[in-house]
């Protein structure tokens, strides 16, 4: 059980990680998961290949992630052959890179303005973290003066009340 729960784990990294980047860059490649909760049924990736010609003559189907497999009628233009990966033990950058190499996709570079835009990000994170821990230390120094004048009024209240 362990195994199968570890192939699911590997699996579901591709998904989550590359396939929005997949759908992102690619938006009129129709793209469509069919999912399965049954683990009998090996961990592959089927990827269907049309002719251009065709494919350019027909509206591209809405991507979709569907939970029941799709129907014939529902895709694009007519597969004319199609390529399997085993993603069986396989993480997602393995899986990945043989998505790429069947389909001789090439890896697109960040513009500079898209590189300014990671870097101000990351920036942003590092400042958010200084000022979460500037934030918690604060808050700290709150809770122990709180606590500190709560012992004095419990004090000041026993005493008091002894008279």
């Amino acid at each position: 059980m362990v195994n199968i729960l570890k192939r699911m784990a590997k699996l579901n990294s591709f998904w989550h990680k590359c396939l929005p980047r997949l759908k992102y860059h690619n938006p009129a490649v129709p793209m469509t998961v069919n999912r399965t909760e049954d683990t009998s049924v090996p961990a592959t990736l089927t990827i269907h290949f049309t002719n251009p010609d065709l494919a350019a003559s027909s509206p591209p189907p809405i991507n979709s992630t569907a939970s029941n497999p799709a129907t014939p009628s529902a895709s694009g233009a007519p597969t004319t052959h199609t390529k399997t990966i085993d993603c069986k033990h396989r993480d997602a950058n393995a899986i990945l890179f043989d998505l790429m190499e069947l389909t001789k996709a090439k890896k697109v570079l960040p513009t500079e303005a898209e590189k300014q835009m990671m870097k101000d990000l990351a920036a942003m994170k590092l400042k958010s973290e200084q000022d979460s821990k500037l934030s918690a230390a604060v808050n700290e120094r709150i809770r122990a003066e709180k606590a500190i004048l709560d012992q004095a009024r419990g004090e000041v209240a026993a005493a008091s009340a002894e008279t």
